[in-house]
């Protein structure tokens, strides 16, 4: 058996002493802020990994078994070492040390994200980061990552903590070329005999946001649509001429602004979306992980993500 402990192993430790403090998976679901379920999962996971039980269940009480009693023991003393020895390293916020897991989209966090997050690995070279880009929606509770970046509404926060950093308008556009062969669209009507570029998540395309001033929203999906996973791939295909698509507007503005794509049907705007910071729900954020997140907010604040409005 291995000896090395994971991420996801301290965490199993961590909530099998709440529990057993506890003597119940419903007291140590509210301490620890994450669902009895999870709890559950996390224990299994632990005994399953040491090859032994260490509760005995049973539909009105929670008890330890002798191998529980001593791995209690021997968590409690190894546990407050490693408190200890956290908050000695963490702590020094001129020499912030330690491994922050962060995850992002793809396009998002190459272009806007990596600028901010290399001046942080220059400005602290102890700090250590772990680096995720993927367009897909993971659950940074199972997967083990300290902070996620999302755009869009959150399924979930039961287990979670989010802060916005802005605001952002979904814009349509396409390339001049691409318009210029084939037209201007004013409706969405005139969408469905178009050239569309859709993500796609989970074997379906994402659907476009649109609303008409004054009228309210509605979702789009072109049948013939082009369907792509990856944020920066439909940049490319976009200003290829491939086609129409909708980005938020920080991953476009640049492109904008440098006469390569226009948008179009600014009067179907939807309502914008959430750019949010989100992590665990836990009982503390440890210093490290709130250097980032406080520089992050910090940069909100400035605009550097666009509006919080």
């Amino acid at each position: 058996m291995s000896t090395g402990l994971s991420a996801e192993s301290l965490r199993g430790i961590t909530n099998f002493v709440i529990t057993a403090k506890s003597s119940s998976f419903t007291e140590a679901a509210e301490q620890l802020g994450i669902t009895k379920s999870a709890v559950g999962k996390s224990v299994a996971r632990l005994e399953e990994r040491l090859g032994t039980r260490l509760f005995h269940r049973s539909t009105r009480k929670l008890s330890l078994t002798s191998d529980g009693e001593a791995y209690l023991t021997s968590c409690l003393s190894a546990l407050e070492i490693l408190d200890s020895a956290e908050n000695t390293l963490s702590r020094r916020q001129e020499n912030p040390a330690g491994t922050v897991r962060i995850d992002m989209p793809a396009s998002f966090g190459r272009n806007l994200m990596m600028p901010v997050l290399i001046e942080m690995m220059t400005r602290y070279p102890a700090l250590r980061l772990a680096l995720t880009f993927n367009d897909r929606l993971i659950d940074p509770v199972e997967e083990g990552v300290d902070l996620v970046l999302r755009l869009g509404e959150l399924q979930s926060t039961d287990e979670l903590i989010a802060r916005r950093l802005s605001r952002q308008r979904l814009i349509l556009c396409a390339s001049p070329a691409y318009l210029e062969q084939n037209g201007l669209p004013a409706d969405m009507e005139d969408l469905k005999s178009h050239y569309c570029i859709m993500g796609y998540r989970r074997g379906a395309p994402l659907a476009w946001r649109l609303r008409k001033v004054g009228e309210r929203e509605v979702k789009f999906i072109s049948p013939t649509a082009h369907q792509i996973s990856d944020g920066d791939a439909m940049i490319q295909a976009c200003l290829a001429g491939v086609g129409i698509a909708q980005f938020p507007e920080s991953m476009v503005n640049s492109h904008i602004a440098a006469g390569n794509l226009i948008s179009v049907m600014a009067d179907h705007a939807p309502i914008p979306v959430e750019l949010n910071v989100i992590w665990p729900r836990t009982r503390h954020l440890i210093p490290r992980v709130r250097l980032i997140v406080d520089e992050l907010l910090k940069k909100a604040g400035e605009g550097y993500f666009g509006s919080l409005r």
